[in-house]
């Protein structure tokens, strides 16, 4: 048993052993499907605190041959497959963790050691190749690929490569290009080619972006890439699903409806509904919800992307703290944290980091949950983003307003953050003026959960309030209106009975028709009170 060869499982054991262990072994499934078949090369990218290292120390408890993990995987998903038994320990792995061992390297750089960051992974992975298969690797041999190829000829032996954080080198170094093409030669020389094919079993890298592009080609274009963008297979292996996060609540007496708010908003196909893991922990282990994400680093990305200049991005942002989706062009992404072109690319950039979610079918990237919501609200703040925070900071007053009938207040804090959030190319547009309001009533989540074009009635209500249990505020119904008038929006709600969809709601309701007159630029505002 070594470090990097044929480890041992005791990391996974701790995880098994812990409370709250939620059972992915189910990749392990998808994986032993691969072995065997030409595409057994797979890259798993996902946000940070999505799994990604639990799965690397799950794979390699089951695939390395320097433990017994038999006990482990006892009463586990896994355990019942027909695979299970023909590949448990059966095989040499080589486990890497990039991050781990450049931040080693560097240290010792630092400290005045003559090494490169790669020289020094090559040389721990030699050095006990050397002790497991003593006279196949010479003192001289500097490449692992080269050594892996002469364990194979001479002894018929293979590997299962497992690699977390690979992509540690783009995210560290990532205007270090040298070291950059020098990573992708070395990880060429483990994947790709005739002698790699024999050598390697079955490889897994994990990390959070996918692998990189030159051009239009991506640097290693024999491994199937499974992401956020398109999960595949192993879409409910990534995250929590809605299933298992009931189960969890149940089990802890936290409220399901509170974790959903603040957690849930992913959605990959193939798994539904998605939940940040360390999130939901997180919120067990502390027996309450708030904002988890920004506690990691990849919360300054955050604020670095959401400044870039680009034409339109500051739009697509308000448009998607407004609730809105935003149709993006996630292919032209580079796949690095430098090479931008476009907002696009800015937030393809953010999917990928798990600020924001995305909807294959429509095309479109959305702010998930409430978490990432309060994370772009930080950002905002701290990136100069004034006329945007300032309608955030007020969206009190304006509910406040709102909920004492005032209709001329109501309709000139609507002006004014109409105004100031939506660029002139799209000021006089419906999409625009719907999420506009929407971050104009941002502080009303606390109380109420909003629901856009609720079907209701004989249509479909533009935006309706919903008060939460513990709130004591009526129901808001909210219709929209271009150039027609504020009463004739009230007359709608009432004529085509949207309120009659909130049947199982009793209490209070208060009507609001907000009207925008292209020509004077005037929001009028008719609020009527309203009792099912």
């Amino acid at each position: 048993m070594g470090l990097y060869l044929n480890p041992g499982n005791e990391t996974f054991a701790r995880l098994v052993n812990s409370n709250n262990y939620v059972d992915k072994t189910g990749l392990i499934r998808y994986m032993n499907g691969r072995i065997g078949q030409e595409k057994n090369l797979i890259a798993s990218s996902r946000p940070r605190r999505f799994g990604k290292t639990i799965a690397v120390r799950m794979l390699t408890a089951y695939y390395s041959r320097g433990c017994d993990s038999r006990e482990l995987f006892k009463g586990l998903e896994i355990e019942s497959d027909p695979s299970f038994e023909e590949h448990l320990n059966k095989y040499n792995v080589i486990r890497l963790d990039i991050q781990w061992m450049r931040g080693i390297a560097v240290r010792k750089i630092q400290r005045g050691e003559n090494i490169t960051i790669l020289g020094y992974i090559e040389d721990e992975v030699l050095r006990e190749l050397r002790q497991e298969f003593p006279g196949y690797v010479s003192e001289e041999q500097n490449s692992v690929a080269v050594a892996l190829a002469n364990i194979h000829v001479a002894a018929n032996e293979q590997f299962v490569i497992i690699i977390d954080e690979w992509d540690c080198v783009f995210r560290e170094d990532k205007d270090n290009e040298e070291l950059q093409k020098d990573y992708i030669n070395f990880l060429r020389g483990l994947f790709k080619g005739d002698a790699s094919d024999a050598f390697v079993k079955l490889a897994y890298i994990t990390g959070i972006l996918p692998i990189k592009k030159y051009g239009t080609q991506s640097a290693l274009n024999n491994f199937r890439e499974l992401t956020m963008v398109a999960p595949g297979g192993i879409a409910r292996y990534i995250g929590f699903t809605e299933k298992e996060v009931r189960a969890l609540c149940k089990n802890s007496e936290l409220p399901f409806p509170e974790m959903q708010k603040w957690y849930d908003g992913y959605y990959l196909s193939g798994a539904g509904h998605v939940y940040s893991p360390n999130s939901v922990m997180e919120a067990l282990d502390n027996e309450g919800f708030q904002n988890y994400w920004s506690q990691t680093e990849t919360y300054e990305s955050l604020k670095m992307y959401i400044a870039m200049d680009f034409d339109g991005l500051k739009q697509k942002v308000v448009d998607m703290l407004g609730g809105a989706g935003c149709k993006i062009d996630v292919e032209s992404f580079q796949n690095d944290m430098t090479t931008f072109s476009s907002s696009d690319d800015v937030l393809t950039l953010l999917i990928h980091l798990g600020y924001l979610a995305y909807d294959s079918k429509s095309r479109e990237a959305f702010i998930p949950n409430e978490e990432v919501r309060s994370s772009f609200v930080r950002a905002v703040k701290n990136e100069g983003w004034s006329d945007v925070y300032d309608a955030i900071q007020n969206s009190e007053k304006l509910l406040t307003a709102t909920l004492a009938m005032d209709e001329a207040a109501v309709g000139k804090m609507i002006r004014n953050v109409h105004m100031e959030n939506s660029s002139s190319l799209v000021y006089n547009n419906e999409i625009s003026l719907a999420s506009v309001i929407r971050v104009a009533y941002y502080t009303a989540t606390k109380d109420y959960t909003l629901i856009r074009e609720h079907p209701a009635g004989e249509g479909f209500a533009d935006m309706v309030f919903l008060p939460k249990r513990r709130s004591k505020k009526p129901a808001l119904v909210v219709e929209l209106k271009w150039d027609k008038s504020a009463e004739g929006a009230v007359d709608q709600i009432k004529n085509k009975k949207y309120v009659a969809a909130l049947k199982e709601y009793k209490g209070n309701m208060l009507l609001v028709g907000i009207n925008y007159d292209k020509k004077t630029k005037e929001h009028q505002c008719r609020i009527e009170k309203y009792e099912i």
